[in-house]
């Protein structure tokens, strides 16, 4: 562990918190452009140091590797609460970005051009509603939402209870599209045509709602029931189950479900998947005993900086 965190921690010419991550690196292993910081790296780094720190011995040896670790959990912290959070109010704040800022009192940190927002993003955010975004690095924000991501966010305590509960009021308002016929999708919404020719290569199994490219995955049913039972909304994982099961026993437990709600199986999709299996058992364990969430979630650290709002960092 100590080698391991010695190697994650150390620096770098990277100046982030984050953990750098190259296409095909990650849960979606094919070219889908989540080069840079992907918010699923984020949050299982960020869960995997809060782990470390509760089986590091406090020895000789431990001691510094606990410092360092600490350390980069509060830097991690901010850095995602701040700079990969948005809601409603966020996004008009960067629909207002000014470019070309410097110094401490610059508000756009990544000198993002206001312009670079996808249409979609002003549809589909809600007033009442908030996600971590897909990516954030230097003039670049992918506003794609990224269901693994945002899921572990909840459980890990990445994101503050306000924020964990917005994740879940953003699937409720935003049901159609980000659950539909069949949980979860992977990410929305999807890369299509000349976008998917150039960032995809022209992938023959990513296409427009299809595989890594918005398609629907049985296996996140349990991240979702997880999350939902953590901030308090078994509603939302007992919704979700009922559709799960009026499909995939009759489908045969396919790996993956294509098309804008998941009406259809995968057309590459291998049957009798055991992770849409086990990913649906985990669901229904879970919510007949919640007291299995214990296994899979942490609890807050209370001696986590609270989130910084960004308009402190003017007089920083």
């Amino acid at each position: 562990m100590r080698l391991i965190l010695s190697l994650c921690l150390s620096e770098g010419f990277d100046t982030f918190p984050t953990l750098l991550c190259a296409d095909g690196c990650s849960m979606i292993d094919r070219r889908m452009g989540i080069y840079g910081y992907p918010i699923e790296i984020q949050s299982l780094f960020f869960m995997a140091l809060r782990c470390a720190l509760g089986m590091l011995k406090p020895d000789a040896e431990g001691k510094e590797v606990i410092e360092k670790t600490v350390k980069r959990l509060h830097a991690l912290s901010y850095h995602m609460r701040n700079y990969f959070w948005l809601d409603f109010q966020q996004l008009n704040v960067i629909y207002r970005y000014k470019t070309e800022e410097y110094s401490h009192t610059a508000v756009n940190k990544f000198n993002v051009i206001p312009d670079s927002i996808p249409d979609w993003v002003f549809d589909f955010m809600p007033q009442r509603g908030g996600y971590f975004i897909g990516n954030v690095s230097p003039a670049r924000m992918d506003f794609r939402w990224f269901a693994l991501g945002n899921c572990i966010a909840i459980l890990s305590c990445l994101a503050t209870t306000e924020q964990a509960a917005a994740i879940m009021d953003l699937i409720e308002e935003r049901w159609e599209e980000l659950v539909g016929e069949m949980p979860l999708k992977i990410c929305y919404p999807a890369i299509e045509s000349h976008e998917w020719r150039i960032v995809t290569g022209c992938d023959p199994k990513n296409t427009r709602w299809s595989y890594h490219n918005g398609g629907s995955w049985p296996v996140l049913l349990w991240m979702l029931t997880a999350a939902s039972i953590k901030t308090g909304r078994p509603q939302i994982a007992r919704r979700a189950i009922d559709l799960a099961e009026s499909r995939l026993l009759k489908d045969g437990w396919p790996e993956y479900y294509d098309g804008k709600l998941g009406r259809y199986i995968g057309k590459q999709a291998r049957k009798f998947q055991t992770w849409s299996i086990a990913g649906y058992l985990v669901a229904k364990m879970m919510l007949e005993d919640p007291s299995h969430l214990g296994m899979m979630s942490l609890e807050e650290d209370k001696q986590m900086k609270p989130v910084i709002k960004r308009s402190s960092s003017w007089t920083c």
